[in-house]
């Protein structure tokens, strides 16, 4: 698609086309259909996290059970109830507008790797029982059956997430947006945003949008709202693609079923197979840059590949030799909570969500329902939630913001050599409420 190139005027004006704009552009045509929308993205579509991400698509609207549960122990139910909902829906979203992005829905794996993670998953199984989750714990004999890795100790088993090509699945909610009569501009960053009387301005370096309202859907990217900089720091994971596997390294490894794969440390591993007989291997590292640093010199990490590729070796050593054809990263936009924070500015005539720390696929859909009920004025049982009206604790500003981050990575990582063990400063952050994790 062109950059905008004259002025144009618009009702709802969405900011940014990931996942969260793309969500929100196509949900607010099916509300209205006579709604002028327009989408403007600064680069190409996809072209940040939602197009990079390792293509799990969990119902957790909470980064998890054991998250949410600390955090909204009271909303736990509704919570698990509408990001069940928003998984169907997204499913159906994709059978409707014949979006083809290799979805499936499959069993997900969080394996033990190290003794005291045993009783890690044990207490979270426990958790997520209790609340109607039909979760299942196996033990080495069982996970290493169905994926052969000594380095297995134990799994929870999470039935029926989503798996997808995301960059797939991006394209498609483009084709459908612009089926819909949404105006799409690539290329097209915004480089300011005002209010004048009851309607918002947004300047771009060629034109200028006018709108009645406006979503935006910048996540890791820096923001244009001074004050979402403060809840959300960009943090760079890198991912790793193999060649494809033969039918012999296959049979060496088993994985029949294909399921998603993590791991229960700190700094975890995530990998699935691909359609076309590959696997995507990533994780581990997260590295912020100083400063919210974000930007393209950041994507390429070859200590962060060959840490990869070592570790993907000592998980699956029948597979020495295996080469990797591609690799890649890009910036997660974490907050301290782990979940998606919502907030509306100039006068209700701007809502903005941020914050998703690595599970946005699929909870970028809720966020974008979130962000036009508050832009429509709605009260509904998602603007309802603790969840949606409360906002996470924010990072502190630099050079605290680094010290305190780059402390807590290391912390993490002598925790997972250490047995678990959290040190005083872990253990502080936990008291507080604030995270920050692979």
């Amino acid at each position: 698609m062109p950059p905008l190139a004259a002025d144009l005027s618009c009702e709802l004006l969405v900011i940014g086309g990931g996942f969260s704009g793309l969500w929100t552009a196509l949900l607010a045509k099916h509300r209205d259909p006579a709604r002028d929308v327009v989408l403007v993205e600064g680069g190409r579509i996809a072209d940040g996290a939602s197009g990079r991400n390792g293509g799990f698509v969990s119902p957790s609207l909470t980064h998890g059970i054991s998250n949410g549960s600390e955090r909204w122990p009271d909303e736990m139910p509704e919570l698990l109830r509408l990001g069940h909902a928003n998984l169907d829906a997204m499913e159906i979203a994709i059978e409707s507008l014949r979006i083809d992005c290799g979805f499936r829905r499959a069993d997900e794996f969080t394996v033990a790797v190290q003794e005291h993670q045993v009783a890690d998953l044990l207490r979270a199984a426990d958790t997520a029982q209790a609340l109607g989750e039909r979760v299942e714990m196996l033990d080495a004999a069982a996970v290493r059956s169905r994926v052969r890795s000594a380095s297995y100790l134990g799994a929870i088993v999470e039935p029926g997430i989503g798996l997808v090509d995301p960059a797939r699945l991006a394209w498609g909610l483009l084709r459908a947006c612009r089926s819909l009569g949404v105006r799409v501009f690539e290329g097209t960053p915004v480089v300011s945003l005002d209010r004048d009387g009851a309607l918002m301005v947004a300047s771009t370096p060629s034109a200028r949008v006018t709108a009645g309202r406006v979503a935006m859907a910048t996540n890791a990217y820096p923001p244009l709202l001074k004050r979402v900089s403060h809840y959300v720091v960009p943090v760079y994971d890198y991912v790793l693609m193999s060649e494809p596997l033969t039918v012999e390294q296959w049979a060496a490894i088993g994985w029949d079923g294909r399921e998603g794969m993590s791991d229960a440390g700190n700094q975890f591993h995530y990998y699935r197979t691909t359609d076309d007989g590959r696997i995507l291997w990533g994780g581990y590292d997260a590295i912020y840059h100083r400063g919210n640093g974000f930007g393209v010199e950041h994507e390429v990490d070859h200590a962060a590949f060959a840490r990869l590729a070592e570790h993907f070796f000592q998980t699956f050593p029948a597979l020495e030799g295996l080469s990797f054809t591609h690799g890649w990263g890009g910036a997660i936009d974490t907050c301290s909570r782990f979940s998606p924070f919502w907030g509306m500015a100039h006068g209700g005539r701007t809502a903005y969500v941020a914050g998703y720390t690595g599970l946005g696929v699929g909870s970028s859909r809720f966020g974008a329902e979130v962000m036009l009920d508050l832009l429509d004025g709605q009260e509904t049982e998602r603007t309802r939630l603790s969840m949606v009206r409360s906002r996470p604790l924010p990072f502190p500003p630099e050079p605290l913001r680094s010290l305190g981050i780059n402390w807590t990575t290391r912390s993490l990582a002598a925790a997972d050599r250490s047995g678990g063990r959290r040190n005083l400063w872990l253990r502080a952050l936990d008291r507080l409420g604030l995270g920050f994790d692979s």
